[in-house]
C-alpha cells in the first residue's frame, strides 16, 4: 500500500510540474513562433506555434523601419543608471542602519516600511508636478530619480536584514587590526555578501527595463522613447497591427535577462559555496 501511495505521489508531483512548465513555456513558444511567422497577424499560428515558413523579415523591419535600436539604447541606459544608483545608495544606507546607532533610526525604518504600503501609481500626479517644477520632466535624470527613490525603501530593508546576519565579530576583529569603517565595508562586508548584491543588481535592472507607465508619463520626446512605449505603439490604434514585429521585438527584450541570469547563476553558486573564512 505504501509503495502504491509513493508511486501516486510521484505521478501527481510530476504531473503538476509538467502542467506548470507548459503554462510557463507555451506563451514563450508562441512569442517565438510569432516572431518568425510571415505576415502581420498571429492568427496564422496553430495550437503548436511553429510557423510553416519561418522568416527573418520582422527582425529586418524592426531594425530598418523603426527606431528599435534607439529605444533599446535608451532603455539600457536608464536600466544601468538605475542599477548603479540603487545598488550604491542601498548598500551604504543598509550598512549604516545595520551597524550604527543614531537618533531616529527606528522611525526612519518604520517610515520605509510604511512607504511600501502605497503603490507608486498613487503619486504619479505629484511626481509629474515635482519634476516639472524642477525642470526634470522629459528627461532621463528625472525618470531615474523616480525609479531610484521608489526602490530604495524596500531594498534598504532587505539588505539591512541581510547585513544583520553577517557576524559583527568579523567587523570587530578587523577594527582591532586597525581597519576603519570604509575598509570594513569595502574589503570585508561587501565581498562576503555578494549573493544578495547580485540579486539587488538584477532586480534594479529589471524594474525599469519593461516599465510602461512612468516612461509614458514622464518622457514626451520621440527620441527618448523606451522599449515598452515603442513596442506598445506598434499594436495600438487601427492602423498599427504589427503583431509579429511586436513579437520579434519582445523576443529581443529577453536577451539581457537571459545573459544576466546565466552569468549570475554560476557566480552566486560559487560565492555561496565559498563562504567566508577568516584566517
Amino acid at each position: 500500500m505504501r509503495k502504491v501511495l509513493s508511486i501516486l505521489n510521484h505521478v501527481l508531483t510530476y504531473t503538476i510540474l509538467v502542467v506548470l512548465s507548459v503554462m510557463v513555456l507555451y506563451p514563450i513558444a508562441f512569442a517565438i513562433g510569432g516572431a518568425f511567422s510571415p505576415g502581420k497577424s498571429l492568427a496564422n499560428l496553430n495550437i503548436l506555434p511553429f510557423p510553416a515558413n519561418p522568416t527573418l523579415d520582422h527582425f529586418d523591419d524592426l531594425f530598418n523601419r523603426t527606431n528599435y535600436i534607439l529605444w533599446y539604447r535608451n532603455t539600457f541606459t536608464i536600466a544601468v543608471a538605475n542599477t548603479l544608483v540603487v545598488v550604491s545608495v542601498t548598500l551604504i544606507s543598509a550598512y549604516i542602519f545595520s551597524r550604527f546607532r543614531f537618533k531616529l533610526k527606528k522611525p526612519m525604518l518604520m517610515s520605509f516600511l510604511i512607504l511600501q504600503m502605497f503603490p507608486s501609481v498613487v503619486g504619479v500626479i505629484a511626481i509629474y508636478v515635482i519634476l516639472n517644477r524642477l525642470a526634470l520632466s522629459d528627461s532621463y535624470l528625472g525618470l531615474i530619480l523616480v525609479y531610484s527613490a521608489g526602490a530604495l525603501p524596500y531594498n534598504i530593508w532587505l539588505i539591512k536584514g541581510y547585513f544583520d546576519t553577517f557576524p559583527r565579530s568579523v567587523d570587530e576583529a578587523a577594527r582591532v587590526d586597525g581597519a576603519g569603517n570604509l575598509t570594513v565595508f569595502f574589503r570585508i562586508v561587501i565581498p562576503n555578501t555578494l549573493p544578495i548584491i547580485a540579486f539587488l543588481g538584477i532586480t534594479s535592472f529589471m524594474a525599469p527595463w519593461m516599465d510602461f507607465i512612468l516612461p509614458r508619463f514622464i518622457l514626451r520626446s520621440d527620441s527618448k522613447k523606451t522599449l515598452a512605449v515603442g513596442l506598445f505603439e506598434m499594436i495600438t490604434g487601427r492602423s498599427n497591427d504589427n503583431f509579429t514585429m511586436f513579437a520579434a521585438g519582445a523576443l529581443l527584450v529577453a536577451v539581457p535577462f537571459v545573459i544576466l541570469f546565466v552569468i549570475n547563476q554560476k557566480y552566486l553558486v560559487k560565492v555561496m559555496a565559498a563562504g567566508a573564512v577568516k584566517e
